[in-house]
C-alpha cells in the first residue's frame, strides 16, 4: 500500500480537494490534505489542469483557432460585433462521474471510472442541486459580453479537457488517485 492510499484511508472524504484558483489563496488544500503526498500530487494535477486550459485556448493551435472561431461568430451574433472583452479566465473542476468496483473472492478491481470536467458555474449548480437548493448558475447563454465563452468553453475546450483527463498520460497520476479514493471508500464501507 501507497502514502496515498493510507492518506485516501485517513483523510476525511470532504477534505478531499485542492484548488488553485488565484482568487482564493486562502482556500488551496486543507490543512490535512496539505500534509500528504497525496494532497502534493493532487495540487500537481490541478496545475496541470490550468495549464493544459490555457494552452487549449492558444489561438495558433487548431483547437483554439476553433475556439476564437466561435467566440467571434457568438459575439456578432448577439452583440452585432467581435470586438468585446471576452472573459478567458474559466475556473475548472474535475469531478468523479462514475465508478465500478468489482469483487472477486478476496480481491477488489476497480474496472471502470470516469471523470468529469465541468465549469465553475456547473460545478457550483451542482453542488446547489445536490444539496438541495436552487441553482443560480445557468449553463445556457451567457449573459454578457464579458461572459460569451462560456457556453463555448463548454463545447469545444471541456470535452478535450475530459478526453485527455480520462485518458491522457499527463492525466494518469490522477486517474491512479481517484482509483485509490474509490478503493479507500470501498474499504471504509
Amino acid at each position: 500500500m501507497c502514502s496515498s492510499d493510507l492518506a485516501a484511508m485517513t483523510v476525511p472524504q470532504d477534505d478531499l480537494w485542492v484548488n488553485l484558483s488565484p482568487g482564493e489563496s486562502d482556500r488551496i488544500i486543507p490543512d490535512e490534505l496539505g500534509k500528504t503526498e497525496l494532497g502534493r500530487d493532487m495540487l500537481a494535477q490541478d496545475y496541470l489542469l490550468k495549464q493544459m486550459t490555457a494552452s487549449l485556448m492558444y489561438p495558433e493551435k487548431d483547437v483554439g483557432q476553433k475556439f476564437w472561431q466561435r467566440v467571434r461568430e457568438q459575439a456578432r451574433r448577439q452583440f452585432g460585433t467581435s470586438n468585446i472583452p471576452v472573459d478567458t479566465f474559466n475556473k475548472v473542476w474535475i469531478i468523479p462521474e462514475s465508478a465500478t468496483v468489482y469483487e472477486n473472492d478476496q480481491t477488489v478491481y476497480v474496472v471502470g471510472s470516469r471523470l468529469k470536467v465541468l465549469l465553475d458555474e456547473d460545478y457550483l449548480a451542482r453542488q446547489d442541486q445536490q444539496g438541495g437548493v436552487a441553482s443560480t448558475a445557468s449553463a445556457g447563454q451567457p449573459a454578457g459580453p464579458a461572459a460569451v465563452s462560456g457556453q463555448i468553453v463548454r463545447e469545444i475546450i471541456l470535452p478535450e479537457l475530459e478526453r485527455e483527463v480520462n485518458q491522457g498520460e499527463n492525466f494518469a497520476p490522477l486517474r491512479q488517485i481517484y482509483h485509490s479514493l474509490i478503493l479507500a471508500k470501498w474499504y471504509k464501507a
